[in-house]
Parts: structure tokens; C-alpha cells; sequence
């Protein structure tokens, strides 16, 4: 069985940057599809940060109540504790912004909400458990995606295709665009460590590698650094792995204890992006675009701007016609510097972060002074928390 649908705009990937793309556009009254080729959102090692900026949007969208009325914990520091060493590493207090501060909720609940909103649109469509297979060319340009689903082929059509379905993209395959970059030199493991009543973690702690503690209110949502390309699952890496632990965290050491292979995640770390982020009918946004590193968790706060970033100055022309590559290039341009400069920040980053130090070892000169200039957490709760260029459905 092959079905067939056509939009004015088809939305691959149903990820933080997709599913608000498509609220935009089809706010704005473009017929918009979001394929997505998973049944639901439930991925349990996605990033939970909801960043100042993101909340900022949520004002300007009327969705604050909704946000605030689903599980999240808030923070207005980000803290860090260094073998011991108790230090602010972004102070979000003082941002222009109507709540200053970082939420943590589950990745798949913030989805859900926009999900929820989005169904409220008539011009908006979710079609889940749909991989997109390749992309369909007419006349030189591409005029929409195949995919398969649950029923049998499904063929989108569509005077423009956004892929923003992360960093392995398959529309982006199909489409022939490869990214360029230096490889990361980390991997994360992200794995489950059990909860003891009144249990609780430092949000980030460092010394060797680092761990970053999500609670999960049942459970705790681990998410271990290592230099890049150090596990390959045998007894050996998970013993290496438990020792680190026990170094960084001795309280955490014995809830590690019975940690298996089996349990462990694994997220090889690339920093690489897009040279050019479109064709003719194609634009590529978030991870597709520009992959990024799990360093202050920002890539989701990044996928979000160039969503609004793409909607506000798509739509206009979705409206009246199709897009042509000058259009799609103007996103670029607005998103590509913003992106450079994160990963460039996060390059610099990764060899502290995998740093490897005996308790008693001074701090590294960039702790050190976050430590004796408490200015500089503020200039790194903007970064963290605004972006470099922040974007709003305002202007």
C-alpha cells in the first residue's frame, strides 16, 4: 500500500528542532508535516536542559503554564564540584529574560507539549513510525522525501523538505549532503544508577572525566566523559569505568557497584557540521546541521533557535510560493555563526573536562578563575543560558 500526502513544507525528524519548526510554520497557516520514525518520544539518554531562552519562547508562544504545569526542577546556577572543590560554573539570576533560570524535564515530556500544542493547529500534521527512505527529485530540485511506515510506502510531497533529524540524518544522506570536522575527544556513557531515599548527587562533578547526575525522581540518569573511543563494553572498560567513578564520586561508588555492560549507553561525541545546510528544496536544521557536543547542554537550545530562526523567515515565503536556494542560504547566514562559535567553545572545553587530577591538585586556570572572579559565572550563564545569537517569534 502507498500513500501519498502533500504540504507546503515536510519536516523530517520529530526531535526538539523539527516538532517546533512545524508549530511555527503551520502557526503561521503553512501546511506542514512532521515525519517522525519513532511510535513515541520515549528515548531515555536525551539531553533535559530547557534553557532561559527556550523558556523565553514558551512566554511568547502562551505555552509557560503548560511548560510549568509538567514534571521539571529548576536551577539558577549550575554548580560543579571538582575533587571536593564547590564552585558556580553559570549563574543564571541576573538574564533579561521573565524566568532566570535552567529547568530540567524529560526530553520526551517537553515533546509531548509541543506535540500537544501543535495538534491544536489545523495546518499541522505528526505522522509517526515513519522512516524516510530517500528524497524525491523533479526538475533539479528536491519535491519531497519516500518513506516507509507501519501501513507501506508513503510518499511526502512537498515545495520544501527541513531535515532536523539529528546527526545521523537520513535526509540528509539521501540528499548527498556531508558534514566536515575535527573528531570530538570524548565519548559519554550514559547509564541508570538506583535511587536510595534522600540519596542525592552534585549535578556535575569532575577530577577525572566527569559526571553529570540527572534526577529522575526514581532513579538517577547518569552521564559519564571519557576520551574518545576508550570503551569498547569489555570487563576491563567497565572496571576502568567503576574505578573513575569511585575517584570523582566515592559516595556513588557502591550504587555503581553492579553497573554490567548491558546498562551502558554509549554516545560517540562528534563536533562536525554542514558547509552548505541546503539545496534547491532542501534546508537542514539543529544536529543535522551543525552536530554538536553534550558540553552545557546547549545543542537543544541551539536546535530550538533554528527553528524559529527558519520559520520566521520561511514562512513568509512558504506562503506565497517556493523557496529558492537564496531563501533557504539566508538561514544559514543567520544560524551558522552561532553554531561555530558553540562548537569552537566546546573544543576548547573538552580537555578539561577529561582531565585527570589527584584530590589536593590546584584547579585549572579556567575553574580558577570562575572560582576568584564570580563575574564570570554571569557571562557564562548568558552563554549557556541566551546563546550567542538568541532568536525570537517576535521580531
Amino acid at each position: 500500500m502507498n500513500s501519498t500526502y502533500e504540504a507546503d513544507c515536510v519536516v523530517v525528524g520529530g526531535g526538539p528542532a523539527g516538532l517546533m519548526t512545524g508549530f511555527l510554520l503551520a502557526r503561521s497557516g503553512v501546511e506542514t508535516i512532521v515525519v517522525e520514525k519513532h511510535a513515541d518520544f520515549l528515548r531515555d539518554f536525551r539531553g533535559d536542559t530547557i534553557h532561559p531562552s527556550t523558556q523565553e519562547l514558551l512566554v511568547e508562544l502562551g505555552l509557560l503554564d503548560d511548560f510549568l504545569s509538567r514534571p521539571h526542577a529548576d536551577v539558577t546556577k549550575v554548580t560543579m564540584s571538582w575533587n571536593g572543590v564547590e564552585l558556580t560554573l553559570a549563574d543564571f539570576s541576573h538574564l533579561p529574560t521573565r524566568r532566570k533560570l535552567l529547568s530540567f524535564m524529560p526530553q520526551w515530556d517537553f515533546l509531548d507539549m509541543i506535540a500537544d500544542a501543535s495538534a491544536q493547529v489545523p495546518a499541522f500534521r505528526l505522522i509517526r513510525s515513519t522512516q524516510v527512505t530517500d528524497v524525491i527529485r523533479e526538475g533539479g530540485r528536491i519535491s519531497g522525501v519516500t518513506a516507509s511506515g507501519p501501513d507501506g510506502e508513503v510518499t511526502l510531497k512537498a515545495k520544501l523538505v527541513i531535515g532536523a533529524d539529528g546527526r545521523d540524518s537520513s535526509v540528509r544522506a539521501a540528499a548527498g549532503l556531508s558534514p566536515v570536522g575535527a573528531a570530538a575527544a570524548m565519548d559519554v556513557l550514559w547509564f541508570r544508577l538506583a535511587k536510595s531515599p534522600g540519596e542525592t548527587y552534585p549535578f556535575i562533578q569532575a577530577g577525572a572525566g566527569m559526571i553529570i547526575t540527572i534526577d529522575r525522581d526514581d532513579f538517577f540518569q547518569i552521564a559519564h566523559v571519557i576520551p574518545a573511543g576508550s570503551w569498547s563494553g569489555t570487563d576491563s572498560d567497565v572496571q576502568l569505568m567503576k574505578q573513575r567513578i569511585m575517584h570523582i564520586s566515592p559516595r556513588m561508588a557502591d550504587a555503581a557497584a553492579d553497573i554490567t555492560a548491558d546498562d551502558v549507553h554509549v554516545l560517540r561525541v562528534r563536533l562536525e557540521r554542514l558547509r552548505r545546510w541546503y539545496e534547491d528544496g532542501l534546508l537542514c536544521i539543529g544536529d543535522a546541521a551543525h552536530a554538536m557536543s553534550p558540553a552545557g547542554g546547549v545543542g537543544i537550545n541551539l536546535a530550538i533557535q533554528d527553528a524559529v530562526a527558519a520559520a520566521r523567515l520561511l514562512a513568509p515565503v512558504l506562503q506565497r510560493g517556493v523557496p529558492t536556494p537564496a531563501a533557504l542560504k539566508r538561514v544559514q547566514r543567520r544560524r551558522s555563526f552561532p553554531a561555530r562559535v558553540t562548537q569552537r567553545v566546546q573544543r576548547t572545553l573538552q580537555g578539561p573536562l577529561l582531565a585527570s587530577h589527584a584530590p589536593g591538585t590546584p584547579l585549572p586556570l579556567p575553574l580558577r578563575l570562575l572560582r576568584n572572579v564570580p563575574v564570570l559565572s554571569r557571562l557564562t550563564g548568558r552563554f549557556v543560558g541566551l546563546g550567542i545569537r538568541r532568536e525570537s517569534t517576535l521580531s
